[in-house]
């Protein structure tokens, strides 16, 4: 924050408060709304609002009417900001009609401008808002003509109103764009600007910004990328030049966007990253950041789409080779085939990252493919392709002659949906080149066809594009409203449909998976039928008439319930593409099943003015933009769920749309059209819909009938209470592929295909049992009372694990699987929680049900990482509320904060936070310790401000944990007061909440000698001064019960270190971090004596990446106090070095030793150093876990160290008499199964004495390489304290890794092992001490 503008606003306050002490009531309004001004263009849009307030609440009291005129309009101006778009219509509109009373026109033309604004917001905001988009033209015309008279005939000589004219052709071109009058558009902007040069208005007005930036977005609509770039790089100068942050934000996002239209990644990305920067600068700005680091996000998930569709342009080149060996053989078709599936798929990707040229070269290749496979279907597709990519280049003309030729080609055989889908695409094309009529009679030709094939989700597109036309086009309001019910009617009638059946696919053409050989392993064994059920009539496919069929595989003669049967939307068919996309598609992308949804919502929402969404598909506008409306949802933070694997179904949106509706996915039509919950599957208008891990259907009123006989659950189960995910209903075909578990008298239906390798018979325990309870009916489930399942019978046999049910498969399919109930377990909260989903017609989130069951105590509620939204997490606050109270609540790890607050009618205030005040307020609970955890969130600087106005809080509040938000330097006033009136607040931490120097002197300030604060986290916020630490450690140094400091990430100089040796003195400190601060081995040193010269109390000291050397472990050696007083030690990523390594092995053996946990992961200990210290362990009594990943690499130390060790490490284990029987520890070299050698030569023993079992399946680096692994399974099994061990990232082998688990679990130690192998992880510990289950900010001492 500028000094400048601090020295202004005190100014400011020092002015408003002598006129308030005067009594001078229109200079304290004027004060005030000045205050409010510096604020409002500073960012601080909530603060700033408080002033504004304070002024229309004295104008409104005590001076006349014509003195509201400025305060309406700054009121109304930052409740648009806040997008509190009722509050801002209320004063705007109170401005427009106080301008009018007093014939004033400037104030007219000023209140047209910001209601037309407003109004444009929510056109944006909404699906349908024929209301708004009407009142925002009318509103910005009328501020146009406003503006227009002013600047011919002004009041007064002192504006001349030319820059209200000018804007005013900005926001008329700007809606014109929304609108996709690309013409009209660039007819205004151009003229804005024409008006700056001939008025000569000087280059860096902010009129010209917004003009050039504007024009940018237009130019980039019509793909004149350098026009484009050019308005967009003056935008960004000015708004650099006049100091406006915000608009500088906005123009790199159009940067990024222009490079990621382009593919030019690395350059979007760092746009993107600028951006970032600055919105991250201002104050109230979180959904801008927000949005700017999801674009970051999507950018490098399509650097993965390109990634994989340069693969594929390989994979179709090889295929090309071999069509050349098998031209004129009967293989030739088979490679044909193949070729038309990878151009399928090149094609999606291809759409998916808009690279429009590629897309149109793969789509003219699929032309050539089709016509030599001489199928008329095929061909007529590839037509719609070709149509697409000249459609989306913007070469009209050429677009509607494949259309046209598509539309022949599927009237010459009969295909019915075909003829609709290219009607309907000709009428987008029409619409884009500005024939509204044409437009319209070709989207009615669409319907008329689609309603005679009785084709539901096609009829539905071509009356939202007819709808659209009425709408926007024509402003026929009457007919617009009937089409509206009748697309209301006919969404109404399919989800009709899909309640009353949950129904599979059809079956469609055999043409559809010819040369799809691979399939047939994927093949479901349910699925036997050659023939298919389809709505319109079409060609005989080749095969059918016996023609070049002869070497087909057998599967191309039977349609995958993997496909849809007719897999086209209105611009692209799709339905050849390979399950290999399925398999690899990045997950944090939503794969489209075609590329054709490019018309869908012809109106584009904007949450900054850099968007783009007109030219994406529906699921690619889910890839590059996230709607506002969509955080509303409790599924927008989530990964789309797939369909189980024995039901794979692509994924079909049918047909494109015009419906200014921009979520038209006809797949979800019983959802909001801003819901993005996971893709359902549309086969000739039926509906197949996947419950995703938060959507479960709930017993009484939620469920419908057939939940009285059983459910079913499918999808993956993964290890843990946070991993499974059960699906309620299954279709029948489902259920073939079913394991049936018998609770009472329910039946629970769970797919095969969802037990894995490292499932938890735990976590299905779990699972069933909330499953069973939310079936239940009313009169059963109203006591909260829960099963307690004991254990699983299978025909007598308990199932204790999941090793044996691949042998009892089959047998399970046919016989339920009986589940015996040890009794009842009362959840009172996880039943008001069910209760209150239920009142609020809410869906309950399976991962918070979860972990309510486990919880072994109501009074701590634990609702971490469960995917919360401030909306989802409303049912769960309202069961708070009739509980009895709670001691600790943690509601980490989820996205609340991240939804405005004008959702609850709160202008200053966050809904989640608002509500937690109002639970602790309305408590009965009013003392006793509690723990708020709200870490990693997106709370801003004023969800603090309920926890000031919350005076139960300030007797209760004992630890708060509210790092990872973006709090900002605005929190600092609040935390100050937190500090002050919480006098329980034992522990703080406000690591990475954007804070600097400012907000932590404000905490040291709040700091007294009553403090009984303990424990302290401010690291990793920049930028922090010396001078704010130093002062702060002062601070800390006069609490009497100061223990615990976090300055990671903070870089210390010396003065700060120095602070630190005498808060080290002073106070007696039980853990200090201090990751990334830079101190080096003399620093370190220097603090480690400190600590110990006044305590006698265990430390834990992290001096990760601290630059510490092998010095600083041999001067611990030296001093007894060092070697008994630390009990954690964190030397991650220092250059500890092998040299290092001995010293540490000398000091674990120590037997003063204390230590429990000590991290070592990144010290470039080498083989040898991570030998020596695991030997080490033989003779320590302490260590529990210990880290050692990312220190070695075995395929290049194997051969160079193994050689140093072998005398010194193998002598000593000799020399020490550790011997180890067969039955005690297994380390055979036959259990590494290396490779074996080609040939059957004579075993030989190797000079270094390897063994026989070693040498005769080796080569020599081989046999060093079984014989160390050998020697650190040995020692691994004699180290019979520790608890957990990483060895990640040390080039181990899979078969290595197996060999050293084989020592582990074969130790002494007590309980069950565990581990964790997967790729280059290798995790070892027991049961009760699973490693990576939990994250390093959830760790709790």
């Amino acid at each position: 924050m500028a000094r400048g503008e601090d020295l202004q606003i005190s100014t400011a306050k020092r002015a408003y408060r002598k006129a308030k002490e005067e009594g001078n009531r229109q200079e304290e309004a004027r004060w005030a709304n000045l205050i409010g001004d510096i604020l409002k263009n500073r960012g601080e849009y909530v603060e700033a609002l408080k002033w504004f307030r304070i002024d229309y609440d004295v104008s409104n009291k005590y001076l006349p009417e014509k003195q509201l005129l400025p305060t309406c309009q700054s009121l109304g101006e930052v409740y648009l900001r806040l997008e509190h778009y009722k509050d801002a219509l209320i004063y705007q509109k109170k401005h427009l009609e106080l301008a009018k009373d007093a014939n004033d026109l400037v104030e007219q033309q000023r209140a047209s401008t910001q209601l037309g604004r407003t109004y444009h917001e929510m056109f944006l905001k909404s699906d349908d808002d024929h209301y708004s988009i009407q009142n925002a033209k009318k509103y910005f015309k009328s501020a146009m003509k406003l503006a227009r008279t002013l600047k011919e005939n002004p009041p007064n000589n002192k504006s001349s109103f030319l820059k209200e004219y000018i804007d005013a052709h900005n926001n008329i071109g700007m809606l014109e764009v929304d609108l996709d009058n690309l013409g009209e558009a660039l007819k205004f902007l151009t003229k804005g600007l024409e008006i700056c040069d001939e008025e000569e208005v000087t280059e860096d007005d902010d009129g010209r910004s917004r003009l050039h930036h504007n024009l940018g977005n237009v130019y980039m609509e019509l793909r004149r990328w350098d026009k484009a770039r050019e308005h967009i790089e003056k935008d960004i100068m000015i708004c650099k030049r006049i100091g406006h942050r915000q608009g500088e934000a906005k123009g790199y996002i159009n940067l990024g966007e222009l490079h990621y239209r382009v593919q030019k990644y690395d350059e979007a990305i760092l746009c993107y990253q600028k951006a970032f920067d600055l919105a991250k600068s201002l104050e109230d700005e979180d959904a801008l950041a927000a949005q700017i680091d999801q674009n970051i996000k999507t950018v490098e998930e399509a650097i993965n789409v390109m990634n994989e569709l340069k693969k594929e342009e390989q994979n179709l080149k090889k295929l090309q080779r071999n069509m050349i060996t098998a031209k004129g053989t009967p293989q030739e078709r088979k490679f044909l085939l193949l070729q038309n599936s990878s151009l399928d798929r090149l094609i999606e990707k291809s759409a998916m990252i808009f690279a429009w040229l590629k897309h149109r070269e793969f789509a003219k290749r699929k032309k050539r493919i089709a016509s030599e496979l001489c199928d008329k279907e095929k061909l007529s597709d590839a037509f719609l392709v070709v149509g697409e990519s000249y459609q989306k280049l913007r070469d009209f003309s050429k677009a509607i002659k494949w259309y046209t030729k598509s539309w022949e080609g599927y009237k010459a055989i009969k295909n019915l949906e075909g003829q609709a889908l290219a009607k309907i695409n000709i009428g987008d094309v029409l619409d884009c080149n500005g024939d509204w009529r044409g437009a319209l009679e070709a989207f009615k030709e669409g319907y008329r066809i689609a309603a005679e094939a009785k084709l539901p989700s096609i009829q539905l597109s071509a009356l939202e594009n007819m709808h659209y036309s009425h709408m926007i086009r024509f402003d026929n309001v009457e007919e617009a409203r009937r089409l509206q019910i009748e697309i209301d009617k006919l969404k109404q009638s399919k989800v009709e449909e899909l309640e009353a059946k949950h129904i599979a696919t059809d079956c469609c053409s055999e043409t559809d998976t010819e040369g799809d050989d691979h399939f047939s392993d994927d093949m479901p064994n349910t699925y036997t039928e050659a023939s298919c059920r389809s709505s319109s009539k079409r060609s005989v496919p080749l095969a059918a008439r016996g023609e070049s069929n002869d070497d087909l595989p057998l599967i191309s003669l039977i349609r995958s319930r993997k496909r849809s049967p007719k897999s086209k939307t209105a611009h692209t068919v799709n339905k050849n593409v390979s399950l290999e996309l399925d398999e690899t598609f990045p997950k944090g992308l939503s794969k489209p099943t075609s590329s054709q949804q490019t018309t869908v919502g012809r109106k584009r929402v904007r949450l900054v003015l850099s968007d783009d969404e007109g030219d994406m598909p529906d699921d690619a506008r889910r890839l590059h933009k996230c709607s506002v409306d969509a955080a509303a949802s409790d599924e927008f933070t989530r990964k789309s769920s797939s369909a189980s694997s024995d039901n794979k179904l692509q994924d079909i949106s049918p047909v494109a749309s015009r419906s200014p509706s921009r979520s038209c996915n006809i797949v979800n039509i019983e959802e909001s059209t801003c819901s993005y919950k996971s893709p359902g599957t549309v086969s000739n208008g039926k509906i197949i819909r996947s419950l995703n891990d938060a959507e479960v259907v709930i017993g009484s009123s939620y469920a419908d009938s057939t939940l009285k006989s059983g459910i079913n659950a499918s999808e993956n189960l993964l290890h843990g209470h946070n991993s499974p995910h059960l699906k309620l209903h299954a279709t029948d075909n489902d259920v073939d592929g079913c394991i049936a578990f018998k609770i009472d008298d329910s039946i629970i239906n769970v797919s095969v295909t969802s037990f894995g390798d490292k499932i938890s018979i735990g976590s299905l325990k779990v699972e069933l049992a909330c499953l069973y309870y939310l079936q239940l009916p009313v009169e059963k489930s109203s006591k909260g009372l829960l099963p307690i399942i004991q254990k699983m019978e299978c025909g007598g046999r308990p199932l204790e694990s999941f090793e044996n049910f691949d042998s009892l498969t089959n047998h399970l399919r046919k016989v339920p699987v009986d589940v015996l109930i040890n009794g009842w377990v009362q959840k009172h909260l996880m039943k008001l929680y069910i209760d209150s989903c239920k009142e609020l017609h809410e869906t309950p989130s399976m991962k918070l049900l979860r972990k309510l069951y486990v919880s072994e105590t109501e009074d701590e509620v634990n609702v971490s990482e469960c995917g919360l939204l401030d909306i989802s997490v409303i049912p769960l606050l309202n069961a708070l509320h009739t509980h009895t109270g709670v001691a600790m609540l943690d509601l980490s790890h989820n996205s609340l904060g991240d939804i405005t607050p004008f959702l609850f009618h709160l202008p200053n205030r966050n809904g989640t936070m608002e509500k937690l005040q109002q639970f602790f307020s309305s408590s009965s609970q009013k003392y006793g310790d509690l723990t708020l955890d709200l870490h990693c969130n997106r709370f801003g600087p004023t969800a603090l401000f309920q926890i000031c106005e919350c005076p139960v809080l300030f007797t209760r509040l004992e630890v708060l944990n509210i790092s990872g938000n973006r709090l900002t330097d605005a929190c600092g006033s609040y935390l100050s007061t937190i500090i002050e009136k919480c006098r329980a607040l034992y522990s703080l931490n406000v690591e990475k909440c954007s804070i600097t120097s400012r907000t932590v002197q404000k905490v040291a300030d709040a700091l007294d000698n009553n403090s009984v604060l303990s424990q302290l986290f401010i690291g990793h916020n920049n930028p922090v001064s010396g001078n704010a630490i130093s002062y702060l450690l002062g601070k800390l140094a006069i609490l009497k019960r100061f223990s615990e400091l976090s300055l990671n990430g903070l870089k210390l100089s010396k003065t700060v270190v120095d602070g630190l040796c005498h808060l080290a003195k002073t106070s007696c400190l039980s853990r200090l971090m201090l990751e990334g601060t830079g101190i080096g081995t003399d620093g370190a040193l220097g603090l480690t004596r400190s600590l110990f010269s006044s305590t006698e109390e265990p430390l834990k000291l992290d001096l990760s990446f601290c630059g510490v050397t092998s010095t600083y472990i041999s001067e611990l050696n030296t001093n007894a106090m060092f070697i008994s007083g630390i009990l954690e030690l964190n030397l991650q990523g220092n250059p500890i070095m092998q040299e290092g390594g001995s010293a540490l092995a000398s000091l674990l053996m120590n037997p003063h030793c204390c230590l429990k946990v000590l991290n070592l992961n990144k010290c470039q200990l080498g083989m040898a150093g991570i030998l020596q210290i695991v030997h080490a362990l033989a003779e320590n009594e302490s260590m529990e876990e210990l880290n050692l990943a990312y220190n070695a690499d075995m395929d290049k130390q194997v051969g160079m160290e193994y050689g140093k060790l072998t005398n010194g490490t193998s002598e000593s284990l000799q020399l020490k008499n550790h011997t180890v029987s067969d039955g005690e520890l297994d380390t055979n070299c036959d259990k590494l199964e290396v490779a074996d050698s080609e040939d059957d030569e004579t075993r030989e023993t190797s000079a270094s004495g390897v063994n026989d079992c070693c040498a005769s399946s080796c080569q020599r680096n081989e046999a060093l390489e079984c014989k160390l692994i050998q020697e650190l399974s040995v020692a691994i099994g004699m180290a019979k304290q520790l608890q957990s061990l990483d060895l990640s990232d040390n080039g181990l082998s899979a078969q290595a890794s197996e060999a050293l688990y084989n020592a582990w679990s074969s130790g002494s130690r007590a309980g069950s092992s565990w581990r964790h192998i997967e790729d280059r992880i290798v995790h070892f510990s027991m049961e009760g001490n699973k490693c990576c289950r939990l994250k390093p900010c959830c760790r709790k001492d």
